[in-house]
């Protein structure tokens, strides 16, 4: 979408990308489509990053990676993406401490389809900006945020979130789960 980024309520978009999901030998690499949550009944939860070997963007996959239980607990899949390849990816994965555990796949975009469609590239160098998807086990966005390049996102704010989509019902400010929802 060369006009905005692709918003709530929208289908999020087809696709078939290949993902780094392992830095085993042999089994580094898995085709991921949009259909794989939806056939497992689950939301997606998918996080860009502008660029591998870059300085927040670790910071921020390792976030998600400590927390990659809460999202497995809350039936989403979680996926981390970017325009890279998927072997930028593994390299970066194996030279870098915080990344070689990883328990999501790294999504590779090279033809920037994806992301383009989704209305996220910078106009300049054509990269990610720091945007997170929630989309639900029917394939519709819920919940879109963005950062700028220079800022990391909050993990818990997504599963906060995460959690009050999934109640299906109304959530005050600063509502997190445990707490009492509205009544409509």
């Amino acid at each position: 979408m060369a006009n905005g980024i692709l918003g709530l309520g929208a289908q999020f978009p087809e696709f078939k990308k290949t993902s780094v999901v392992s830095l085993e030998k042999g089994n580094e690499f898995y085709d991921i489509t949009n259909e794989d949550h939806k056939n497992a009944g689950k939301w997606m939860v998918m996080f860009w990053w502008p660029k591998d070997f870059t300085f927040v963007c670790p910071t921020e996959i390792a976030a998600f990676n400590q927390k990659f239980a809460d999202f497995s607990d809350r039936d989403a899949i979680l996926i981390g993406a970017s325009t890279d390849s998927e072997f930028v990816h593994a390299a970066w994965r194996r030279n870098h401490d915080d990344l070689r555990d990883l328990k999501f796949p790294m999504l590779a975009d090279t033809s920037k389809s994806l992301a383009e469609e989704l209305g996220i590239l910078t106009a300049d160098e054509k990269v990610a900006y720091r945007v997170t998807y929630i989309v639900d086990p029917q394939g519709i966005v819920r919940w879109v945020a963005a950062n700028d390049l220079s800022v990391g996102r909050n993990v818990d704010e997504v599963l906060r979130v995460l959690d009050a989509l999934q109640t299906d019902e109304l959530c005050p400010c600063n509502w997190v789960k445990g707490e009492e929802t509205l009544n409509a």
